[in-house]
């Protein structure tokens, strides 16, 4: 069968743009990268080749197949050779009105035929689409950062997006070679959704006094099995870019309580303390100095759920905190579910290979089990408030042993 699409474009030459044409030309697509400024459309093939030739040399591609890959790649500084493309991706920075224009640009220039892709974390792709005269042919791919390395693609549905444009973005990220989900609009789709008690809950954690920030993050790596705890992971993407996220999930969802970001962010936020980049944030990173030691190697399928274990290995508090975070985390996919946006088994994909958790989050409600969780968020809603309101979902999986 003749495959529905050969020609891709992708609109923007940023870190997210230059990844994704990087993929596409290796996938086998004929790729057009477009960036007006031709000073950053220079810097986003500069670093596509740079992502080629370390791709060859750690050896997940041979330097033939990247030579090939580069031959498919053309770059515009102009809008109308776009017009011959089957799927063309924006991947511009998240302002609204910026997409609208830009998508009401490749109405213009391209076939009525062409799916037009964006590539949004945070903004209703319904919206997006209401610059389009055809919001039927606008779907989401929402690739992870860098594009190269992360394999998941969260294949969005907008309110009018038709099937065939889905069908057709689902088959172009798997000839790029990563994994798609298939996701409902709604705020932060499945990944971005299913993280955010991760950090909030120790946010909530320190905040109380329970935890120090060093002991959550390590607690979570020894007994969770997370690469990073929360605080490193706030480190690392910026604490200012999760405090924006938490504010906009707030805000988009008229302040569901579970959504509440937390004073610590905004102060952190205030005092300059940003993370990496800032050189501070919940850790001091100085220069050829990590800012902790290694963690012990833990012979055991993480994460753990027995008490003891979990004592044993992280400390006293550790059983507390790590039940506080998984409960959470347990039920906001519950949620998710119950809200039909995305099916079971996509969450848990989402979860793993989005933000390489060792377990999805309604698999680790199986071994964690729904009724411990359940008990859990009870007992905190009583002292806590709102934030804790366990999902009908999980109601039904506690009393029904598993879910439904």
């Amino acid at each position: 069968m003749t495959p529905a699409v050969s020609r891709i474009g992708v609109v923007g030459a940023g870190t997210m743009g230059s990844g994704i044409a990087q993929i596409a030309i290796l996938g086998g697509f004929e790729t057009q990268l477009y960036e007006l400024d031709s000073k950053q459309l220079a810097r986003g093939t500069e670093r596509l080749r740079t992502g080629l030739r370390r791709g060859a040399e750690r050896g997940d591609w041979s330097e033939e197949e990247a030579k090939d890959a580069l031959a498919r790649l053309r770059t515009e500084t102009l809008i109308d050779p776009l017009a011959g493309c089957e799927l063309v991706i924006e991947a511009v920075p998240e302002e609204l009105e910026l997409k609208r224009d830009v998508f009401a640009r490749l109405a213009a220039v391209c076939g009525q035929e062409a799916v037009l892709a964006t590539n949004t974390s945070s903004l209703s792709v319904t919206a997006i689409a209401a610059g389009a005269p055809e919001p039927g042919r606008v779907v989401g791919m929402h690739f992870f950062n860098p594009p190269a390395r992360m394999r998941l693609v969260e294949i969005v549905a907008g309110e009018d997006s038709a099937p065939q444009p889905l069908m057709i973005a689902t088959e172009a990220a798997e000839r790029m070679g990563r994994t798609p989900i298939r996701t409902r609009d709604s705020i932060g789709f499945v990944a971005n959704r299913c993280a955010r008690p991760f950090t909030l809950e120790g946010l909530r954690i320190a905040g109380e006094g329970a935890a120090t920030f060093g002991e959550v993050d390590r607690i979570c790596r020894l007994a969770g099995g997370f690469r990073m705890g929360p605080f490193e992971l706030m480190d690392l993407i910026g604490v200012d870019v999760n405090f924006g996220v938490a504010r906009s999930f707030f805000e988009q969802s008229f302040e569901e309580p579970r959504w509440r970001p937390h004073p610590i962010q905004a102060q952190m936020v205030a005092s300059g303390r940003l993370g990496r980049k800032s050189g501070r944030g919940f850790y001091v990173y100085e220069q050829d100095r990590p800012h902790r030691g290694r963690d012990p190697d833990v012979d055991a399928e993480r994460p753990l759920t027995d008490d003891g274990e979990i004592a044993s290995l992280a400390g006293e508090a550790a059983p507390d905190v790590l039940g506080r975070i998984a409960a959470q985390i347990v039920n906001e996919a519950c949620f998710a579910l119950e809200e039909g946006v995305a099916s079971a088994e996509d969450i848990d994909t989402a979860m793993t290979l989005g933000f390489n958790w060792p377990l999805g989050p309604l698999a680790w409600g199986e071994r964690l089990g729904w009724s411990r969780a359940l008990g859990t968020l009870e007992a905190l809603r009583d002292l806590r408030g709102e934030a804790y309101r366990p999902s009908p979902l999980l109601r039904a999986a506690a009393a029904a042993g598993g879910l439904p």
